[in-house]
Order: C-alpha cells, then structure tokens, then sequence
C-alpha cells in the first residue's frame, strides 16, 4: 500500500516563518522552534525553525525550505530572513526588502514591477502580516524592517527559469497557497504563464512554446526571427499554456513537441505527464490503420508499448507522411479546441513536430480559431 503524499511549504512560507521568529526574538528575546505562521489564502502552518542569530542591531531567522515529496530546486536550501526594529519608527510599519540571493525583476510582464526584489505580491503580504504578529505579541510600538535572503540563491536560480524571465541575481520568493502540494506542479505553471506575460509586455505577439529545452532549441533554429522572450516552455501544460496565449492576445502560437507528445495531445489530453496521460497505442494504432499503414505494422503498434517504437514503425512504412499529418491534425484541433475556450479572438496555431533523432517529422500551419 503506497504512502500518503508529504505537502511542503513555499519559499514565502519559509521567509515568514523565519522573518516572524527573528521579530519575535528582537522583541521578547525568545522564540520558538517551531513557528506558527499564517498562510496567504487563510489558514496556518507550523514551520520548523533553523536558527535565531543575532547580528548588528537585528537578527537572523533561518528556515530550511521543504518542498515534502514535491521538491524544487529551493528544497532544502536556507531561506533567511534579516529583521531589525525601530522603536520610534511608525506604529507597525513593515519595510521589506530583499538581500543576496533574491532575484531582482528587470522586465515588465511580472507581478513585481522591474526595479523591485522578487517576491511576489502573496508572500509579501504574508511576510508583513507574521511580522506584525510577532509584534502584536510583543506589543512592539515601532516599526520593522525584513530584508529576505536566500544564501545560495544565485547558485540555485542558474537551474530556474528565472533569467529568462527578466529575474537575475537569484530566486524568487514565490507562493500563493503557502504549502506545496505533491505533483501539482503550481510553480511551474506560474512560470509558463509568467513567461507569455513578459512576452506580451515586450510587445511580441508570436509565442513559440516548447514542450522542453532540446524542443525549444530545435523551435529556435526554425525561427531564427522570433526574439528570444518569444519562447516559452510549457512542459506538459498544453492545454494551459494554450489557452494562456490566447487570454493574452496572442495573434500567433507556434507549439514545438516530439512525436510522443504529439500523440496525447491528438488524443485530447490537457496535462501530457506520463503519471497523468498514458498513450492509448490501441488509438493510435487505429489511427494508423486509418492513414493506410500495413496490417502487419498496425498489429505491432498496438502491442508496442512506447511512442518511439511506434514512430520507428511508421518511419519504416510507406504511408509514414500520411499517418504522421493524420496525427497531427488532431494534436491541432485539440490545440485550436484550448485556446479558442479563451475569451476574445483566437490565435493562429502552427505545430512542428520533431523525431526522436531530433530530425523535423512535420509542420502544419492553421489559420484563426475554431
């Protein structure tokens, strides 16, 4: 019998656990080793505390970042939270900052405006509010001020997408929920719809979204012309990142996949992850059947149990080009069905797809929406 899935918390829970702990020492000299912090939707967590350190005139809070059985690239790394107070400072005043290892916003598109740390809107409000818990605790009569930190987060943002968001110098501290449910992927879906609002805001109108990085390569050399921001990776969020385009105002979308994702997403799956989408071969196979592959073939595709053993077959077979546009007609009409859900005018799609080999398998251009 398989376990429970552990959840975690977020960076932002992280910083206002530690930020809250450090208030709290500054102003009873006393805190506990586990806080009680309160979560943006509504609700607490109890977080575990590192250390309390005094430095200067503040102190230090230090928690370490636990994404549970959903980790990320900030999961056991140290999210650190430097707070000072101000006894004659305005009555519960919260400044906030970020510090080393905090990404800085330099493109518009995002929630934080270029110029700012980047934290996010949620975790900022959730940063301020346990601070002000700790000094409504104490009854401090001044004013605070956080500034957040996340030691090695330069090191840990070069695996991020953060760079080509316009973020550098670090991560950001992210988190509307507060927790971190297993496999649900909230913050990579953040990123790709992040990624078409910086996009927008450049003024691009043509989002090529890619299902990974040796995708978007391969979409890169294919057009040359797009600027850089133009490309997103969407992972496995087809249905998402089209209907994202097009609640943009996209005019143009260009999806680049590999032959098995081609496949569930002509077999009309929204979320293509391997632990959420199985390929149906016997579909596919009846699909091949359809397009003229020969008997023998299309018996074997329906015993094979991977998309590349698949493909092989219909690379070998002399219907390949018919069987391959077949496919890829329907992945079309499941991406035009997505974005054209969105309200407003839908986007002219394109798809390429790609060989296992990295070689083109084929493109098709559709015109405007359903």
């Amino acid at each position: 019998m398989s376990r429970a899935l552990r959840e975690g918390f977020t960076t932002g829970t992280a910083a206002a656990a530690a930020a809250k702990a450090a208030a709290l020492w500054l102003a009873t000299g006393a805190a506990p080793a586990r806080m009680d912090t309160p979560l943006p939707p509504g609700g607490r967590l109890m977080v575990p505390v590192a250390a309390v350190l005094p430095e200067g005139g503040g102190a230090r809070g230090r928690v370490i970042k636990d994404g549970g059985d959903d980790p990320d690239a900030t999961h056991g790394r140290a999210v650190e939270a430097l707070v000072t107070l101000d006894p004659h400072g305005p009555p519960g005043e919260i400044a906030l900052a970020g510090g080393r290892g905090v990404g800085r916003v330099t493109l518009p598109g995002l929630p934080v405006p270029p110029g700012e740390p980047a934290i996010n809107p949620a975790p900022r409000a959730q940063i301020r509010r346990a601070v002000a818990e700790a000094l409504e605790t104490a009854r401090f009569p001044g004013a605070a001020r956080v500034v957040v930190e996340v030691p090695d987060g330069e090191e840990i943002a070069a695996r991020t997408m953060n760079a080509r968001l316009g973020i550098v110098g670090g991560v950001s501290i992210l988190g509307t929920r507060g927790t971190v449910r297993p496999f649900s992927h909230e913050s990579w879906a953040a990123t790709v719809l992040q990624g078409l609002d910086v996009a927008r805001a450049q003024g691009l109108d043509h989002a090529a979204l890619a299902t990974g990085g040796r995708t978007e390569a391969l979409l890169r050399a294919d057009l040359p012309g797009l600027a850089p921001l133009a490309f997103v990776q969407f992972a496995d969020f087809f249905a998402l990142a089209l209907g994202g385009a097009a609640q943009r105002g996209f005019a143009r979308v260009t999806v680049g996949c590999y032959f098995g994702k081609l496949v569930k997403m002509a077999q009309g799956h929204e979320y293509t992850h391997a632990h959420a989408a199985a390929l149906d071969f016997e579909t596919l196979a009846r699909w091949c059947a359809g397009a003229g592959m020969a008997p023998q073939a299309v018996a074997r595709a329906r015993r094979a149990v991977t998309a590349r053993h698949v493909l092989e077959m219909i690379l070998a077979d002399g219907a390949r080009d018919a069987i391959i546009a077949h496919i890829a007609v329907r992945a079309l009409a499941a991406a035009r069905r997505h974005a054209g859900a969105a309200a407003g005018p839908a986007p002219a799609i394109a798809l390429r797809v790609y060989g296992f080999d990295d070689a083109p398998l084929y493109a098709i251009q559709g015109d405007h929406g359903p």
